[in-house]
């Protein structure tokens, strides 16, 4: 995969929830923004497949946008931020292979069906006669 890392941005805010003065004061959580439409490090094509793929993450404008706030050093949030988006743009241009539909061969067949047959005799032979 291509390395866009040069085309993001960063913004910092204010983590939510508890932790003290450190929450009020320090700009820690890192929101990472890549503006999917403007990049030159991917075809269109596969600029399409991460649009179909990402549609719920990416807005109106074309941006992905990703948010972390885990730790409580910004620096840790943008590597964290950064490696998050990298694997996201990553699963998205993932193409599976193809599966090839395959049946089982005839002697596997014949196989399966003797076995059956030797455990529906070997049951027969428990069974309690008069």
């Amino acid at each position: 995969m291509k390395d866009f890392s040069k085309e993001l941005t960063y913004k910092t805010s204010r983590s939510s929830g508890a932790g003290g003065q450190n929450v009020n004061k320090v700009e820690t959580a890192v929101t990472v923004m890549w503006n999917v439409r403007e990049s030159e490090c991917f075809s269109i094509e596969a600029k399409e497949m991460i649009f179909e793929k990402l549609k719920n993450r990416i807005n109106a404008d074309g941006i992905l946008q990703l948010t972390a706030s885990e730790s409580r050093t910004q620096l840790q949030n943008k590597k964290t931020a950064t490696e998050r988006i990298l694997d996201l743009v990553e699963k998205a241009l993932f193409i599976p292979k193809h599966r090839k539909p395959t049946k089982p061969s005839k002697s596997k067949i014949e196989k399966r069906i003797q076995a059956k047959k030797q455990l529906s005799e070997k049951k027969e032979h428990r069974r309690f006669r008069f």
